[in-house]
């Protein structure tokens, strides 16, 4: 006899009104991304200071004069563009993931709705607070490194003109990289919590995960050594608590009760 939590309250719906109803969410999703990439646009200039302030902070703390060039017409306008893009993203990711949420969730049983709204509530959270790592912790850090290789009074100077777009480019390249990082605890728990992968299985191959983590991170971070290990360290200490997460969550076999309550009347 199914139980409560085996029972899906929604109806059968045809093929064509799952296409409608797909139809009306990618109708909500993009009209929402439109609207913020209109507003965000027009706010382009103040969300580009916004991200340029960490290496303003560093050229001003070291001397110099903060400012940025653009070496063809269309550069800013393109930029500009990039920011709004990347601002209405932001933005409208939540109502994009309620709109996935309302559209999957007629077809999952209860138990599995419960399952699941935890870890959607946590991945836009856990991405924020991984771009914001990178914002205010990473970035003062990595520019200062890289300013510290300017020279004054040689022979021959040398001297930083960072380009909007390339500066645009790598500002979102990292944000995203430690957003998404921190998308690797809400991963693997929701893995090992369908029991997809186990404790025991990431314990047994967790070297081969620390030599992963180098490896995403020199694709994901800027090519020199203290950025990579920075990014690195941070993909292990996620991975270290996504072991714990998934231990904490993955089902449990009979055979594995019957030792613990063995050992427990011992």
């Amino acid at each position: 006899m199914a139980t409560d939590d085996d029972e899906i309250n929604d109806r059968e719906m045809p093929l064509l009104e799952h296409l409608a109803e797909l139809r009306r969410r990618l109708i909500w999703s993009a009209a929402t991304f439109l609207l913020c990439f209109v507003v965000c646009y027009h706010f382009a200039p103040r969300i580009y200071d916004f991200l340029a302030a960490p290496l303003a902070h560093a050229l001003e703390a070291q001397g110099h004069k903060p400012e940025l060039i653009y070496t063809a017409l269309y550069e800013a306008f393109f930029t500009y563009v990039k920011v709004a893009v990347f601002a209405a993203a932001f933005i409208s990711f939540p109502v994009v993931a309620v709109q996935i949420w309302l559209f999957v969730a007629p077809g999952l049983y209860k138990r599995e709705k419960r399952a699941l709204l935890p870890f959607l509530i946590a991945t836009p959270i856990l991405f924020f607070m991984g771009g914001a790592l990178a914002y205010y912790v990473f970035f003062p850090v990595a520019w200062k490194f890289f300013l510290s290789f300017q020279q004054s009074g040689g022979s021959v100077d040398i001297e930083l003109l960072p380009k909007v777009a390339d500066y645009l480019s790598i500002v979102m390249k990292l944000i995203f990289a430690f957003g998404l990082s921190f998308e690797l605890p809400v991963l693997l728990t929701l893995l090992g919590k369908v029991g997809i992968v186990s404790y025991a299985t990431l314990k047994k191959y967790r070297r081969y995960a620390y030599v992963g983590c180098f490896v995403v991170a020199a694709v994901m971070a800027p090519p020199d050594v203290p950025s990579q290990c920075i990014m690195a360290g941070l993909l292990i200490f996620l991975f270290e608590i996504s072991l714990f997460l998934v231990r904490m969550v993955e089902p449990k076999h009979e055979d594995e009760t019957e030792e613990d309550k063995d050992a427990e009347h011992a």
